[in-house]
């Protein structure tokens, strides 16, 4: 629940809080939740510097860099993430500037494969037609050596600083082996097809989206679950997870109704799983899906049909008045659901919605 100040100077009309407290619990609360993102002007400064500076980095790499040599690259991202360490210890221990300490942190860790590249080429690792922008760009199964590097430095960053920012270059990384891992299987074991199930590298490759999404899901869960602290360190790992799953089980096609429905009725649970555990993400993925479903419906199954959009209308207004039951009853129907579910999980949902 978000408290605005309106809200507090409205309680104070009614006579709930004094002026006085108002004020006082006003900034207690800003104080309380200085560390957490929100869309103010300094977030907004911190973040979009992050964004440019990350970005200088990694994704907008100019091919210029490449004249450094390795031992160069990896000279330049040894002083970078020496001043980056410096300033995110300053940022914390001196200043408490949890946002900014933990956008410079992450920087250090995006350095890592720029650095384990340049090393690599100084050694001969890489030929010349490979550039390291194509990092970001291209599917290659040697990339991995970088990959693990940047896991392990970055597990250990967020073990050392407890930033939440600092799971994103982690959770992209996992992103990135999930799609790097499909033609590292394909140079160990060959092109192959067994017992007809993988006819195809984009096959194989969906599938291997497909689960290593839902275990990113599931260490997101975990994590949701052991972290005691305000700081939502699951949330780059959900969104992570849910790209992964969700855009591997949208890009299989099937020419069976029944497999479609399936997919909606997925989406659906994941649109009931984001309710349960706050977390928009499974909410947002999953409505595109549903919609993704009634547009089939409506542009190939029913297209020819004068009821569907009245059937999808009364299924519309019946979702409403479940909303609305849930509401007036939302305190009955959640005490009895609850019984059901482990006394973590239990906990994590009560903190999740108070």
């Amino acid at each position: 629940m978000q408290v605005k100040k309106s809200q507090l100077d409205a309680a104070a009309k009614q006579g709930v809080l004094s002026d006085n407290q108002v004020e006082q619990l006003w900034l207690f609360l800003k104080d309380q939740n200085k560390d957490l993102p929100s869309f103010q002007m300094t977030h907004i400064l911190y973040y979009l510097g992050g964004m440019i500076a990350i970005g200088a980095m990694s994704l907008f790499m100019t091919l210029g860099w490449e004249n450094f040599g390795g031992f160069g690259l990896f000279a330049i991202c040894v002083v970078y993430a020496v001043l980056g360490i410096t300033l995110t210890e300053l940022l914390l221990r001196r200043y408490q500037l949890a946002i900014p300490a933990g956008i410079l942190a992450t920087l250090v860790v995006v350095l890592v494969p720029l650095a384990v590249y340049g090393l690599q080429s100084a050694l001969g690792y890489w030929d010349s037609y490979t550039h390291y922008r194509d990092y970001h760009r291209f599917i290659d199964w040697r990339w991995m050596i970088m990959e693990l590097a940047t896991l392990a430095i970055g597990v250990f960053m967020v073990y050392r600083y407890r930033l939440p920012f600092l799971v994103m270059p982690v959770a992209v990384t996992l992103w990135y082996m999930s799609m790097d891992l499909t033609p590292m299987m394909l140079e160990i074991f060959g092109w192959f097809e067994r017992d007809g199930y993988y006819r195809s590298y984009w096959e194989l490759k969906q599938t291997i989206s497909l689960w290593f999404g839902l275990w990113m899901i599931a260490v997101a869960f975990i994590v949701d679950i052991k972290n005691k602290t305000h700081k939502d360190f699951a949330f780059w790992l959900y969104l992570g997870g849910v790209l992964t799953f969700w855009g591997a089980l949208s890009s299989m096609s099937s020419d069976s109704e029944l497999n479609k429905f399936l997919y909606c009725c997925i989406n659906l649970a994941m649109i009931l799983v984001g309710a349960t555990l706050a977390r928009r993400v499974f909410v947002i993925f999953g409505g595109f899906g549903v919609a993704f479903y009634l547009g089939h419906l409506s542009y190939n199954v029913f297209k020819d049909s004068m009821l569907f959009p009245f059937a999808l209308t009364l299924i519309g207004l019946f979702i409403i008045g479940i909303g609305i039951y849930w509401q007036r009853h939302e305190k009955q129907i959640n005490n009895c659901l609850q019984q059901f579910l482990p006394n973590s999980l239990r906990e994590l949902i009560i903190n999740r919605n108070n």
